[in-house]
């Protein structure tokens, strides 16, 4: 017997329209926080850079990835749903 745990308080949240923009935002607003610590704790900002920048690429092409694979899936699964009768 499972029961799914009700929290309550949590309003249901419509999902961004735009989930994959405002992902790269938050990459991007943690590169420069990556850079930022660099300059303040007196460390290269120009390694700091690359390594910001190697973090939001591989970052962003992951979230890409997992995004296009659940679509996929969710096609997948529409199509399943929908086939003959």
């Amino acid at each position: 017997m499972t029961e799914k745990l009700q929290w309550g308080g949590i309003p249901d949240v419509p999902p961004p329209k735009n989930p994959f923009r405002d992902t790269l935002l938050v990459y991007g607003a943690l590169a420069l926080i990556i850079i930022v610590v660099s300059w303040l704790t007196g460390g290269s900002v120009g390694r700091a850079a690359v390594i910001a920048i190697f973090f939001f690429v591989v970052a962003s092409g992951w979230t890409l990835w997992r995004f296009r694979t659940k679509a996929r899936a969710a096609a997948a699964e529409a199509a399943k749903n929908e086939g003959p009768e």
